[in-house]
């Protein structure tokens, strides 16, 4: 691809509101324009890829004065913002893990902005073991994670500043809660995994030249560190010798083996086993190719159970033994079924938890594969967790819904004895909302899956305000979940749906890989018949419909508001994949050509890609309906520039006088570890513009 770089010219606007149309900065346009086989492809706003420039930091902050000078004149917004504060004002409490002679877990005593980390002894006394919340003055650092050695009595956790994926990993003492060394910096897309209590495996790249909030980050590597020594000394023990963008490695709960895995996108990897207990033992290949998932879970002695897609798009696990793991030796633990697996581990028991139609069945085996039980869940609705050490004896689930706030139960495993464990206090009348599981047809007649929340009684009347929210990619699954916002959002007379797309892991690979390339096409055409069916059984209309999605949900929702502009009141793009020509020369963006395609892989890619792209579909003079974009300017999974460019294309083109604001988060990332007040914020402006662009100026009536 040839590349042209023009000057740009520099204009600069004020801002102001007056009659009609909402006056935004005027954003500068550049000549850049790039070359994809003979065919040129502006760039005007190329500029704003440069997070590290004055113009751009300029550019936020005018965006952002327009933008809040908005929201500030929505009447009932402070009225909004208490509501969600109320509600979301209860204790939470995460399921505990035993670590030496404590008993650790998580709470939040409601409005926190990040949960602390505390413990018990044997004799049940309670301290505090880490407060995020005191790691930086603006709440904006916080806990990516937290490992113990094998004996508990040294921890290494990780932190990340302003959102960023790039962590510090902080080594301490556990019992008298001292630092031990020096900080490791630079870690990225890590776990942290001990082996006994000599050290522990971690993963990141090198750190890239230029911004490390927007350079491209393409050959991961796993190292070890042990304990007293300098990080520049850190081994590298898998990933020098050929570029893999992802490497992870963890060790089986027995110090036996280290694991390690190796992809290159985001579907597909390499497993490789090292046996720990031989000084100097190779690396010895399980799976040589990127063609399937696959990742050890439990081993006994050397058996091994491994969990895998490959000849199994629903996956299965399967048995074999580490001194020839090679897949023509594997056999089958827990077969296929029609439904799609995660199994997991723990007190001596396995557990499948299949998903069938998006919601939750758990099955418990014994290690010889006997079908011991099925577990018993409280309601229909996502379960998670099942998951602990050998020797554990109680073992522990969350369980929520869309209407039930997530609740944790302890298992035990051995009697199949299930109870409360912890239920939150919410302020919130779960028995006055109904879901209800509907299987609309899209555009080529395929059933997908929707399940519609709202207040028991809604007429459906065509006239209520409904957020349609959607993802379909990289093999995720849409879940019912409860949410604190959501709540809010039914309280006040909202529908909230949420639609199974292709791309998605709903319904296996098959699913997933209809929503992928050269048929992504599929996944709008799922989501705008989602919108179209609610339109068609009334319980909205284009004029109180919102549709709404994050990241990969970002690109669905610039893709549909940019096919179809009439279907929707709103819609709120979330963090989005915006420029499909240029994501994979960001960060770790590369590694998602399995879903995407890259324009560079031919003439036919390029075009289908162009096709769709937000940033390249924005048509001038149209009636695009009122947006708020969102995003962080410390993303550094899908970079900011995706919406800079975006929302500057709309807010040249549009016509009409529907808004087109940007809500930029400063010192934010992709998501992850945003305080509580930050969320809070940032769901109720989502709220207020949502109703008041329906033409809402009180909320409505509960």
């Amino acid at each position: 691809m040839k590349k042209t770089f023009l000057l740009m010219a520099i204009t600069t606007a004020g801002i102001s509101f007056g009659q009609g149309k909402l006056q935004y900065p005027q954003t500068k346009k550049g000549a850049t324009v790039d070359v994809y086989f003979d065919t040129k492809v502006s760039d005007p706003y190329r500029w704003l890829e440069d997070d590290k420039s004055a113009e751009t930091g300029a550019w936020v902050k005018a965006e952002n004065e327009v933008t809040y000078a908005y929201l500030d004149k929505i009447p009932f917004r402070g009225e909004l913002k208490k509501r969600m504060e109320t509600l979301w004002n209860y204790e939470k409490i995460g399921a505990p893990s035993k670590e030496g002679k404590f008993t650790y877990y998580s709470k939040n005593n409601g409005l926190q902005n990040q949960s602390v980390v505390y413990r018990k002894d044997e004799k049940g006394k309670e301290e505090v073991f880490l407060d995020p919340n005191t790691f930086s003055k603006d709440g904006t650092t916080s806990l990516g994670g937290l490992d113990f050695s094998k004996d508990g009595n040294k921890a290494a956790y990780s932190i990340s500043e302003g959102g960023s994926d790039w962590r510090k990993v902080i080594i301490i003492d556990a019992v008298s809660k001292k630092v031990l060394e020096d900080t490791l910096v630079d870690v990225k897309f890590s776990g942290i995994s001990w082996l006994a209590n000599e050290g522990f495996y971690y993963s990141s790249y090198d750190k890239p030249k230029g911004s490390e909030l927007s350079a491209k980050t393409d050959q991961h590597k796993l190292y070890f560190h042990k304990l007293g020594t300098s990080q520049k000394d850190d081994k590298v023990i898998f990933g020098a010798d050929k570029k893999r963008r992802y490497v992870g490695g963890y060790v089986t709960q027995d110090n036996r083996y280290l694991i390690i895995t190796a992809a290159n996108s985001t579907y597909g990897n390499e497993l490789y086993i090292k046996d720990l207990t031989k000084p100097n033992s190779p690396i010895v290949t399980i799976v040589d190719n990127f063609d399937s998932d696959n990742g050890v879970i439990e081993n006994e002695g050397s058996k091994l159970f491994i969990e895998t897609d490959l000849n199994a798009p629903n996956k299965r696990v399967v048995t074999v033994d580490a001194s020839n793991p090679k897949p023509e030796n594997w056999k089958d633990f827990i077969k296929e079924t029609k439904d799609i697996l995660s199994p997991s581990t723990g007190a001596g028991y396995f557990f499948a938890n299949y998903t069938k139609d998006a919601v939750s069945f758990v099955q418990q085996y014994d290690y010889s594969g006997k079908l011991v039980r099925e577990i018993k869940l409280p309601a229909i609705g996502t379960a998670g967790g099942f998951s602990g050490k050998k020797e554990d004896k109680i073992l522990y689930y969350s369980f929520a819904n869309y209407t039930t706030p997530g609740s944790i139960y302890s298992l035990e495993p051995k009697s199949g004895k299930s109870e409360v464990y912890q239920k939150p206090k919410v302020d919130f009348k779960s028995e006055d909302y109904e879901s209800k599981q509907v299987f609309y047809t899209s555009k080529d007649g395929t059933k997908v899956p929707m399940i519609i929340t709202y207040k028991k009684g809604t007429k459906l009347d065509g006239k209520n305000p409904t957020i349609l929210y959607g993802y379909g990619g990289f093999n995720i699954s849409l879940t019912p979940s409860f949410s604190i916002a959501n709540a809010v959002w039914m309280e006040n007379g909202g529908v909230y749906a949420v639609a199974n797309l292709r791309g998605g892991g709903e319904y296996g690979k098959k699913w997933h890989d209809a929503g992928t390339k050269l048929q992504k096409q599929n996944v709008f055409d799922d989501f705008i018949a989602a919108a179209e069916y609610l339109i068609a059984q009334k319980y909205t209309s284009s004029d109180y419909l919102a549709i709404r999605g994050g990241s990969n949900g970002g690109l669905l929702v610039g893709a549909t508001m940019t096919q179809r502009p009439d279907l929707m009141k709103v819609a709120l793009p979330a963090v989005g994949v915006m420029d499909m020509l240029r994501y994979n020369a960001f960060t770790a963006g590369a590694g998602w050509a399995f879903d995407y395609g890259t324009a560079q892989d031919n003439k036919e890619m390029f075009e289908y890609l162009k096709g769709y792209s937000p940033v390249h579909n924005v048509k001038q003079g149209t009636h695009y309906p009122a947006t708020m974009v969102t995003t962080g300017d410390h993303d550094d999974r899908v970079v900011p520039a995706h919406s800079f460019k975006f929302a500057s294309e709309l807010q040249e083109k549009q016509t009409g006088e529907n808004p087109v604001l940007i809500r930029i988060d400063v010192k934010a990332g992709h998501g992850a570890g945003k305080s509580v007040a930050a969320t809070i914020q940032e769901n109720v402006d989502i709220q207020a513009f949502t109703l008041y662009n329906m033409g809402f100026t009180s909320l409505p009536k509960k």
